[in-house]
């Protein structure tokens, strides 16, 4: 029986979730850099926004030739319309990677218990063997009532089988005595926890059967079932499309550019930088090269990656600016303004 026929079976499998801007693909980045070199890992993502960042910055920095595949969902929460399509996204995932180990990173604003019970669906039980859930969370978050009286903050501590309190370097003395206690009142009696910097955390994290259990499902934000996301649609003659979402208390706007639109670097930089938002991820092809850019309430962290097929942005506030898109635009270098 050749490679190509075998069966799928027991594929290792975690859900790395956490709130808006913790620092969940910084961690699969991290972790992508450091599994064995002789294992194919596989990583579907879901971002609340139709564009889809976070695919492109995962391929960006790493190939199939790696032992590395990726796939998408965006759009909001991946269980959404019957988990049509996660399930459609994970089954082509399974067949193309046959990863030694699957990596399910949830939208920060999505809901991780659903997720969890479409992966104990029957068609999946002998496919997938779920190990533990790691949830992320900066502790300075749990005395700010923004996040502790948002359900999906507290379903994501709820379900964890391991807490990381990730960006540890920025805490003040108190805060992980807080989350500590904060754990002890919405996790599991079981719930581990543990800290980290920039999302890096021992694989070992990773091995072990969850134990969690599935809470009651709330009604939540859905996209239709025939919505034909930003992300699938064709970019026009002008050279970019642009896409909206809304849901749990929160608003998206993003962009997706045709790959001979250039942006010019200090124009793109400057704008970037004046952007007051929850939470921006992007990546940019610009006259000096591509890179990625992630911004949360402490900054942003720019980098260059090895490949950009199309520039792309993703902005989540509960406000949205009507005029970024006047600005962004006014950062295309000049030879590509007339295109």
């Amino acid at each position: 029986m050749t490679s190509k026929t075998m069966p799928i079976h027991s594929v290792p499998t975690n859900i790395i979730t956490g709130f808006l801007g913790v620092g969940k693909t910084s961690t699969i980045l991290h972790l992508l850099k450091i599994k064995p070199k002789n294992e194919r890992w596989a990583v579907l993502v879901n971002e609340f926004g139709e564009i889809g960042v976070d695919g492109n910055l995962l391929a960006g920095q790493y190939s199939e030739h790696e032992g590395v595949f990726i796939s998408e969902v965006p759009g909001g929460c991946m269980c959404c319309v019957a988990g049509v399509p996660m399930q459609v996204a994970l089954n082509k995932l399974l067949t193309h990677a046959k990863p030694d180990r699957l990596l399910i990173e949830p939208t920060g604003l999505g809901h991780p218990k659903e997720v969890l019970q479409m992966l104990c669906a029957k068609q999946y039980q002998k496919v997938l063997s779920l190990q533990k859930t790691l949830t992320l969370v900066d502790a300075r978050n749990v005395s700010n009532p923004r996040y502790t009286s948002h359900d999906t903050f507290n379903q994501q501590i709820a379900m964890a089988d391991i807490v990381v309190g990730n960006k540890v370097d920025l805490y003040q003395e108190e805060d992980k005595a807080k989350l500590k206690a904060y754990i002890e009142k919405q996790g599991s009696m079981n719930t581990e926890l543990t800290f980290s910097q920039q999302g890096e955390i021992a694989p070992s994290l990773l091995t072990g059967a969850t134990t969690s259990q599935f809470l009651p499902l709330n009604h939540h934000h859905h996209k239709k079932e025939d919505t034909l996301l930003a992300a699938d649609i064709a970019i026009p003659a002008c050279g970019y499309i642009k896409a909206i979402n809304s849901g749990e208390g929160y608003n998206s706007i993003g962009w997706r550019f045709s790959s001979n639109k250039i942006f010019d670097y200090k124009k793109l930089f400057k704008f970037l930088n004046a952007i007051v938002t929850q939470r921006m991820k992007a990546v940019f092809i610009t006259n000096i090269g591509s890179f990625s850019y992630n911004l949360t309430t402490d900054g942003i962290v720019e980098q260059r990656v090895n490949h950009c097929s199309e520039s792309r942005i993703e902005i989540i506030s509960e406000h949205v600016d009507d005029g970024l898109e006047t600005q962004l635009l006014a950062c295309l270098a000049e030879l590509q303004t007339s295109l």
